[in-house]
């Protein structure tokens, strides 16, 4: 493996510190990286303790020194990557009421600019330039966007840490003022009228719990609440309707949900409950006419169905089906116009799109590629009797499309090009078909390069996720060709924890029930070597966030399988983690992982997979992991820990490369270019310890 080893590897000091829970106790020598100030932190990383900084720099230090002389490798990637992104580029315009509104951008600017025209295509205004505000500071990132039913007004939120607190500012166009006053710490944001607002606001715990009313101009401490969520599992967000008559605020946590509705032509009405939070009931909202459409899983439809209400008396025993359940036909998400109501199913661990008139006629949208992936969404315009939908395969660049819901006619808007030239021709992506340790079958997507040999030699890269209901799609990626371009086989995994198979798969890998998914892509990866995908020593799994935990889980069943595991803010400190509910986001974990406070039984099922828990005297595989300080979801101190409890515990001498980004949070670096560089620093890894660098 071309990689230096530095002379001095960091070495985190051993400070024992013992925890207990349910009679047992345990040691948890890296505890004192938990910054006691972490709240803290999160917004001002220049708080951290001195010892702590000191030591994530070192480590900071040693990635540098390590890949020293893969810098112009990396440097070439990135130099790849940026080759295949249109640096002049604007998106299909989308019309609301007398405008069309877009995005730009531009030859070398990371952002983009939004721009409305009238219905002409003519009298070009520039609302936002988000390249002025992201010049301001080290890391930028735009939360929400949005204008005023009148046109008149806009709102963005912002965050500048990576912490994920966003600050509100209202501006007025015509004169480009903006409102003297900011209100922080948003987390969603709806306009109801041209001059009224509703927010959802962070406590100081990080949970979205409490919404508020603001109107323009007025002072933020004088804003009225409306609604509290006493359930600290919970989170709450509001949107409007698509129809402008409904504000919603939405309380729910990954197995239950609660709706409240404030009609828009009378916003001092209390909040209107539409059906009682129920152990186990989901549901979301929209708007149409006298009615709302409601996707639900009540009456045991598993993998939900679509039904009506009157909006006169909404509740659950007026529900009435609209679209049945159908096992094994997930209905993943949907949105409603004046005369449609359009979703997407998940069949097979393929995507669908359907859509019903308002006589209830059903129709189907067909795909015929072996595994590809679409977006779908209706703009702005209610009335509307089309939509645009984005479609692409792993090999074949997005193709954005105007569909007719009367005509069912397909017109090309867009075909996203790459400049540097790309043939989706010469690459094959297939699907292979994999059985788990219980007989689950397993889809796997597969790209490669027509010309890689499937003999058994070729290096691959195994992704995953499986959490969270989260589905991995298989759609297009410019990045991942610098890899496949290599000579790699990417292969991803749609392990149990998604949804690819319907909402039984996702439950297949919840609580007592999370070890299927490590044992699903432990088969995967068996089997690409078993089928002579790839060669048994080169082999890379990568997952991030909760996939992070997955591979490292996995890694820690089988660390024989893989030459190197790459490691985005991995969720590998889970016991700990899921124990703490001072944490933002741990009591809405609970219902994906068991309430280890509560329940021996849960504490004992965290405690036999974390991967942190779990670290043994053994060989390792070459690890790359990142963290990021401004983290709110994933804390920095989880990857920190891990790392430094590999590098004790391990019997080899791997490569092990803590990167942590100082200055940014859960998603790496701001910027559409910037962001590059973390990617080709994965990259590089891969080709290293498959013997490509």
């Amino acid at each position: 493996m071309p990689l230096i080893k530095p002379i001095a590897k960091p070495v985190a000091a051993r400070q024992p510190k013992t925890h207990s829970a349910h009679g047992h106790q345990w040691q948890d020598n890296y505890a004192w990286l938990r910054a006691e100030n972490w709240q803290e932190v999160i917004s001002e990383p220049s708080s951290l303790a001195a010892p702590i900084s000191q030591y994530l720099q070192a480590e900071n230090d040693y990635f540098e020194q390590a890949t020293r002389e893969l810098k112009p490798l990396q440097q070439e990637l990135v130099a790849e990557m940026r080759a295949r992104i249109k640096e002049k580029d604007d998106s299909i315009p989308l019309q609301y009421k007398q405008y069309l509104y877009s995005e730009r951008y531009s030859d070398g600017c990371e952002h983009e600019v939004y721009i409305r025209t009238d219905l002409n295509d003519d009298n070009e205004e520039i609302l936002f330039d988000v390249n002025i505000e992201a010049s301001k500071t080290d890391y930028f990132d735009l939360g929400q966007f949005t204008v005023s039913p009148d046109n008149k007004k806009m709102l963005w939120t912002s965050d500048t840490s990576g912490a994920e607190f966003y600050q509100l500012k209202l501006q007025t166009i015509a004169n480009g003022k903006c409102e003297p006053y900011i209100i922080e710490g948003v987390d969603s944001v709806c306009w109801a009228d041209s001059s009224t607002l509703f927010y959802s606001r962070l406590d100081k715990h990080h949970r979205p719990l409490q919404v508020y009313k603001h109107v323009v101009g007025t002072d933020p401490k004088n804003d009225v609440l409306v609604y509290t969520e006493t359930d600290t599992r919970f989170s709450v967000y509001v949107e409007t309707s698509m129809s402008e008559e409904y504000v919603f605020i939405c309380s729910g946590v990954s197995d239950m949900d609660e709706v409240w509705f404030i009609p828009v032509n009378n916003l001092d009405t209390p909040p209107q409950l539409i059906q009682t939070r129920t152990p186990l009931l989901e549901y979301s909202v929209d708007h149409q006419g006298d009615r709302f459409i409601i996707e639900t899983n009540a009456g045991d439809a598993t993998d939900f169905k679509l039904v009506e209400t009157p909006v006169t008396s909404p509740s659950l025993e007026h529900w009435y089906d609209l679209v049945p359940h159908q096992k094994g036909c997930l209905i993943e998400d949907f949105f409603v116009l004046q005369d449609w109501i359009v979703w997407t199913e998940m069949r097979n661990a393929l995507p669908q799109l359907a859509f019903m008139d308002k006589a209830g006629n059903i129709s189907r949208v067909h795909f015929f590629e072996e595994a590809y992936s679409f977006d779908a969404y209706s703009g702005f315009e209610f009335k509307a009797d089309t939509i645009s939908v984005e479609y692409s395969t792993p090999a074949m660049p997005t193709q954005t499309f105007e569909y007719s819901l009367k005509t069912q006619q397909r017109t090309l808007l867009k075909q996203e090009t790459i400049p540097s030239g790309h043939n989706p021709d010469d690459y094959i992506v297939s699907r292979i078909q994999v059985p788990s340790h219980d007989g689950a079958i397993v889809p796997v997507t597969l790209l490669y390069h027509k010309n890689t040999a499937i003999d058994g030699t070729a290096p691959a890269l195994l992704y995953g996720y499986g959490s969270y209901g989260a589905s991995c799609y298989a759609e297009f990626s410019r990045n991942r060709l610098s890899l496949v371009k290599r000579g790699f086989v990417y292969a991803t995994a749609h392990v149990r924890g998604g949804e690819e198979n319907g909402r039984t798969w996702y439950f297949d890998a919840t609580k007592e029930k999370k070890p299927n998914s490590f044992y699903d892509f432990i088969a995967v990866a068996e089997a690409l070597s078993d089928k002579h995908y790839c060669a048994a020593d080169k082999l890379v799994s990568m997952g991030g966030s909760a996939g992070g935990l997955l591979v490292a889980a996995s890694m820690n069943l089988r660390p024989d399988l893989f030459a190197g595991v790459i490691a985005d803010v991995p969720f590998v400190d889970v016991l700990n983690t899921i124990l703490d509910d001072t944490l933002p986001g741990t009591p809405a974990e609970w219902a994906q992982w068991g309430n280890p406070i509560e329940s021996a039984e849960a504490f004992e099922w965290i405690k036999h997979y974390c991967p942190y828990n779990n670290v043994a005297k053994t060989d390792y595989p070459a690890l790359y992991i990142t963290a990021g300080v401004s983290d709110p979801r994933v804390t920095y101190w989880e990857p920190a820990k891990w790392a430094a409890q590999i590098r004790y515990k391990r019997t080899n001498d791997n490569l092990l490369l803590l990167n942590t980004n100082l200055l940014s949070g859960h998603f790496g670096k701001s910027g559409r270019f910037a962001e590059l560089e973390d990617s080709a620093n994965s990259y590089v890894f891969a080709l290293a310890v498959t013997g490509l660098a």
